[in-house]
């Protein structure tokens, strides 16, 4: 007997996975529609907008109200001037490509409920945006001002100032007709005046739509300070009603403004070396108040020990009061002054003679060793007093000897034996050389030498000491 094949049909478990599968694989493509069937080839772009608008993954691209693709990717951008953009990704058929460079983007809405998509209007241009290049944000066009927006802008606040506003408008006008024909009627002239106004304001000349873009930037300045500002104009408010209640003193201290700033011209300047002056003193006086921080315990010390001085100095006032009479009496007298002059005189001539003897004394020591000298001349005696001690020195012998008259310098009788003499050694005093020429002096055989020995003699000297008489 043959044995038949079995018929799928047949078979429940296999007609139940195909119709399960079958099912899933299109849920699965359902799902998907929007962005896509898969193994579908695709033509993305990116275009840059300034505001995504919501829109959300998903939405519609549509060229001509044909839907050619989906937004699959969302994403922030920041442009070079620190504005954030929306740069969007857009999964389109291949039906459009390439998509010319001079086509617009722009985000509209699909419905009054929010619901978004982006409308491409296709350009004119022989060329196209390549596959994964980007629309810049150039070619985006701003979105324009949706329903939902109009609505939002009537909130619970506006709404109630809404009806604030009407209710006192219609107070305002009750009762006032008369006056607001007479304001219609006087309205006439001001619109015939304002026809030139205005032609010079829509003059290209005036460059109002600048200024008018300016005013725009200046208040996005400006808006994040809003309520900055309000909280300044707030505290002003409080400034002045402070000061509406000292009106009558600032009145006065308004008054009194003018004289003192003429007095102010006319004494500052004249204060202005005491305020430079004042500047140096303390200047200068920096580095004293340094010290003082290190000196101010012995300062204190000094003031606890001075005080009783002080007092005691009362007395010692009261004492010299005489004296000082006398000097004042002094200085009162012409012939003091006439001595003064004279003795002023005296000094101013005796200036230079004093600074050519003062080195003799201060760096030579003349002075003391000539009363040095002086004093063992007289140092011979006996028991009848005491004597002068000297020796005769005899001149030498040979021609023109110093014992009587001469025709050329002296000289020895074996070899030359020339007069030296210094009349003026040097003493360090002004003009001459620091040295202590007297009594240092080489002597120099064979050379005739009158006045200062030639080279520096040094300011060598003998010293002199105190002798203190320790006889009992």
């Amino acid at each position: 007997m043959r044995r038949g094949s079995a018929s799928i049909a047949a078979n429940p478990v296999l007609i139940g996975a195909a119709t399960t599968l079958v099912v899933l694989v299109a849920v699965f493509l359902a799902y998907n529609a929007n962005s896509g069937l898969p193994f579908v080839p695709t033509y993305q772009l990116r275009a840059d907008v300034p505001d995504a608008a919501n829109l959300v993954v998903g939405n519609d691209v549509r060229v001509g109200g044909t839907r050619v693709g989906t937004v699959s990717a969302i994403d922030p951008v920041v442009r070079r001037n620190g504005a954030v953009a929306a740069r969007l990704t857009l999964k389109l058929d291949t039906t459009i490509k390439p998509l010319p460079v001079d086509s617009r983007v722009i985000v509209r809405p699909r419905s009054a409920l929010g619901l978004k998509y982006v409308q491409v209007t296709r350009g004119r241009s022989n060329r196209g945006f390549q596959d994964g290049a980007t629309v810049p944000i150039a070619s985006a066009k701003p979105a324009p001002v949706e329903i939902d927006e109009v609505l939002n802008t009537f909130d619970d606040r506006t709404r109630a100032a809404g009806r604030t506003n009407i209710d006192e408008f219609g107070t305002a006008f009750a009762g006032r007709g008369p006056d607001l024909n007479r304001a219609i009627e006087e309205l006439n002239p001001l619109f015939l005046n304002l026809v030139p106004v205005m032609q010079n304001l829509s003059d290209p000349r005036t460059q109002l739509s600048q200024t008018v873009q300016a005013l725009g930037r200046a208040a996005r300045v400006v808006a994040p300070a809003a309520e900055t500002q309000a909280e300044l104009f707030r505290n002003l408010n409080t400034t002045f009603t402070a000061l509406a209640r000292v009106a009558g003193p600032l009145q006065q201290s308004i008054a009194g403004g003018p004289p003192a700033l003429d007095a102010a011209i006319r004494d500052l300047p004249v204060t202005r070396p005491f305020l430079a002056n004042t500047q140096g003193l303390f200047r200068d006086l920096r580095p004293g108040v340094s010290a003082l921080r290190t000196g101010a315990p012995a300062l204190a010390d000094a003031l606890e020990e001075g005080t009783p001085v002080l007092r005691r100095s009362e007395q010692l006032s009261a004492r010299l009061e005489p004296a000082f009479r006398s000097i004042q009496r002094l200085a009162d007298d012409p012939l003091v002054a006439l001595g003064v002059r004279d003795l002023t005189n005296t000094a101013r001539i005796l200036n230079p003679t004093l600074a050519t003897l003062a080195p003799v004394q201060t760096v030579c020591n003349y002075i003391t060793l000539w009363f040095r000298n002086v004093a063992s001349l007289l140092s011979e005696g006996g028991s009848n007093g005491t004597t002068q001690r000297f020796i005769i020195i005899a001149a030498p012998l040979g021609p023109n000897n110093e014992g009587g008259p001469s025709s050329a310098p002296a000289n020895g009788p074996t070899r030359d034996n020339f007069l030296h003499t210094n009349p003026y050694p040097n003493t360090a005093s002004p003009g001459q050389t620091a040295e202590c020429e007297a009594g240092n002096e080489t002597f120099l055989p064979g050379r005739q030498v009158i006045g200062n020995v030639p080279g520096s003699q040094g300011t060598r000297h003998d010293r002199t000491t105190i002798q203190r008489d320790t006889t009992p």
